[in-house]
């Protein structure tokens, strides 16, 4: 699983999937390309949705992630923009990881990965 060490908050330190905000006029795979370019160094092509997530933004607003599975079309892994460092990593690295909140148990919930050990989730 690809995966940044964020430079810079929310999660600063924190490893997580690349990805970003929306800009106005694109679309989600269009984002999908953009943000996984620029923290990464590499292009992608888009798949299907593997779901979504509402988390706590600043100031009392609520972010909707919605995170896509994707391809590797070309490029050179690079840390790049807000990522401080990029790396691929095997499912059964990431319980040992700093993850930002949440992230393991999702993925496990989207059938991703395996449930954490000691969880109650079922994918």
């Amino acid at each position: 699983m690809l995966l940044v060490r964020r430079g810079h908050p929310p999660g600063e330190g924190l490893w997580s999937v690349p990805g970003g905000r929306v800009e106005p006029g694109e679309s989600d795979a269009e984002a999908v390309v953009r943000e996984v370019r620029e923290e990464t160094g590499l292009t992608v092509a888009v798949g299907r949705l593997a779901g979504t997530v509402d988390r706590p933004a600043p100031g009392g607003a609520v972010y909707e992630i919605r995170d896509y599975l994707a391809e590797v079309t070309g490029g050179t892994l690079t840390a790049g923009d807000d990522a401080a460092e990029a790396r691929w990593f095997g499912p059964g690295e990431l319980p040992r990881l700093p993850l930002v909140p949440g992230l393991l148990e999702v993925l496990s919930g989207w059938a991703l990965i395996d449930p954490p050990p000691g969880s109650s989730a079922t994918g």
